[in-house]
């Protein structure tokens, strides 16, 4: 029998899932047979993306499309795939040759704007799959655990579909994991999970010390805390509801059954929830952990380049942050190419006895020059190479090159400096440097290399533009303070933030990356309140960590609620020192 694949992206992809052998009911003889729709029904956990299996990861890239089921499900994917973002309802325009990733496809709600039925979605999962095209289900939690994965396999098979299942992380376990609550212990062995407001429950049979899992117990939570009492249970049993699990906007009530309803209407508790009941709740009080990294649900503005993504996001998210991307900056070719032309050319020709790299966007413009010419990491043999810094090094060193010189000390400029050998006409057969660099650089590195005897070729390889402003709600939160923390990564991220969107709420909390970026900022009127130990994103995401810690541990001390910097308003910020 013929097998037929899902359709794969490029020669360089990984193969796509096992497709299911093609129909050949009412083929002619010899004809080939239609192509046979592939469904993946895979679970997309409870809400946080690193929760997704690598296969479920794997057959995202996979997919012609995507069928979703809650509100963010396409940020989710469109943040793994690294695709464009859109505004919410729109589709991506496509051209012949761009390669945007998967169609996605609403699948929460119909056109008329009304929840899909079970039968509606099935419905909907079928017609996408006809025609040969790779579906991927993404189901909230485990498409076969409290989920209509079931029923619409069922479609499938009925539609003569081939499907898999790729098991996801279930809220049931995934939540209160995340909310510091274990639902087994030495002492609490069993666990029962029971999804309330479908059918009349029987809650005499819960009237153990069993740890309870409920699903869909918002709305009734005064009426099933009633009835466990009445059954028996302590009303000081304890009891924990928590929103949105996995995610930032993650947030835990713990009461007791006697006084549940009347905190849960008080803290307003929204669906999704899960609730527990039981004593293992108590241990939240010692193994919360989600909730309480350093920079919990702090909304932080992240000035970059274009064509930025960077580690620095990733690791702000793993402090518990909700980072925001804004360019700033633009990095394009120089206007004149000429003197990077000739520069490249005397490179190749042995004119220079060093190079010295100041930035990962110069390796980037001299990688992109010497592709432009054919050339390669060879052309560099024979000469030295500098680099300003351990993040510019692994620029070169994707390169497949190591740098000969890189600063002892401080990671600038001035630290390359102190470690440059000075020009001996005896040792050194040439005394000339190539410094390519962005248009704005300042004249220390010349200068300094010009007073150890060195002639330095400054060239312009790149220059840095204004990006555009960014939009309305955004410049409107930079100004208002909705954001807690602003981390700016270079001077000309500060003074491009400050003259695209204006300056930054005296509340939100300003992090540097190093002195030269915290004195631009001083120059703008900001007060600098972090500055990075070393100049890396790496670095910069650490200390804004350890003062998130620092303010939790002061607050908690003094007896105050945790909050963010932006749940707190000050009349001015204050430059350091006044």
């Amino acid at each position: 029998m013929t097998t037929v694949t899902s359709p794969v992206r490029s020669a360089d992809s990984t193969p796509s899932a096992p497709a299911p052998t093609p129909s050949r009911a009412g083929g002619r003889s010899g004809a080939a047979p239609a192509p046979r729709g592939w469904v993946s029904f895979v679970g997309g956990g409870p809400g946080d993306p690193g929760l997704l299996t690598v296969r479920a990861v794997q057959l995202l890239q996979q997919a012609d499309v995507v069928v979703t089921e809650v509100a963010g499900h396409e940020e989710m994917v469109r943040r793994l795939l690294e695709l464009p973002a859109t505004d919410l309802g729109e589709t991506p325009e496509t051209g012949a040759d761009d390669v945007s990733g998967p169609e996605i496809v609403d699948g929460g709600f119909g056109e008329d704007g009304q929840p899909l039925t079970h039968a509606a979605r099935a419905k909907l999962v079928v017609k996408q799959a006809k025609g040969g095209r790779h579906v991927v289900r993404l189901m909230a939690g485990d498409p076969f655990l409290y989920a209509s994965g079931p029923e619409e396999a069922q479609a499938c098979v009925k539609a003569g579909l081939g499907f898999e299942v790729v098991p996801g992380v279930s809220s049931v376990t995934a939540v209160p994991a995340y909310a510091g609550i274990p639902l087994t212990t030495k002492n609490h062995r069993e666990v029962a999970v029971v999804t309330c407001g479908e059918a009349r429950i029987d809650w005499s049979r819960y009237a153990d010390d069993r740890t309870l899992v409920l699903l869909s117990a918002v709305g009734s939570i005064g009426e099933v805390a009633e009835a466990l009492v009445a059954a028996g249970r302590p009303a000081t049993t304890p009891v924990s509801m928590t929103s949105v699990g996995t995610t930032t906007a993650q947030d835990t009530l713990v009461s007791t059954l006697a006084d549940v309803a009347a905190d849960a209407r008080a803290a307003r508790v929204e669906a999704p929830a899960v609730t527990v009941v039981g004593d293992v709740v108590d241990l939240r009080q010692t193994l919360s952990w989600f909730e309480t990294k350093p920079l919990f649900g702090w909304r932080i503005l992240v000035p970059r380049t274009k064509d930025q993504a960077g580690p620095l996001v990733e690791r702000l998210r793993g402090y518990g942050a909700v980072p925001e991307g804004v360019p700033t900056i633009s990095v394009e070719p120089p206007r004149n190419p000429q003197q990077m032309d000739k520069a490249v050319r005397g490179l190749v020709e042995g004119r220079y006895e060093w190079i010295a790299f100041t930035s990962a966007n110069a390796v980037r413009a001299v990688r992109e020059k010497f592709e432009e010419y054919g050339l390669d990491a060879r052309a560099f043999s024979g000469l030295k190479i500098a680099a300003v810094g351990d993040k510019t090094a692994e620029a070169i060193a994707a390169w497949g090159l190591r740098p000969d010189l890189l600063p002892s000390g401080e990671q600038s400029a001035a630290g390359l400096l102190e470690d440059w050998p000075p020009y001996d006409d005896v040792l050194d057969p040439i005394n000339r440097v190539f410094l390519p660099r962005a248009d704005i650089a300042t004249e220390t590195l010349v200068a300094g290399l010009v007073e150890l005897g060195w002639e330095c070729d400054d060239v312009t390889a790149y220059r840095t533009v204004r990006a555009a402003p960014p939009p309305a709600p955004t410049r409107d939160a930079i100004k208002s303070g909705k954001f807690d923390a602003v981390v700016f990564t270079s001077s000309s991220t500060v003074r491009n933030l400050v003259g695209i969107a204006g300056k930054p709420h005296p509340s939100t909390i300003i992090a540097v990356i190093g002195p030269h970026t915290a004195k631009t900022a001083e120059e703008h009127g900001l007060r600098v309140d972090v500055m990075a130990a070393a100049p890396s994103a790496d670095e910069l995401a650490d200390a804004l960590a350890d003062f998130g810690a620092v303010r939790r541990a002061e607050l908690l001390e003094s007896g105050q609620p945790v909050t963010k910097p932006s749940e707190r308003r000050t009349t001015s910020r204050r430059k350091s020192g006044s």
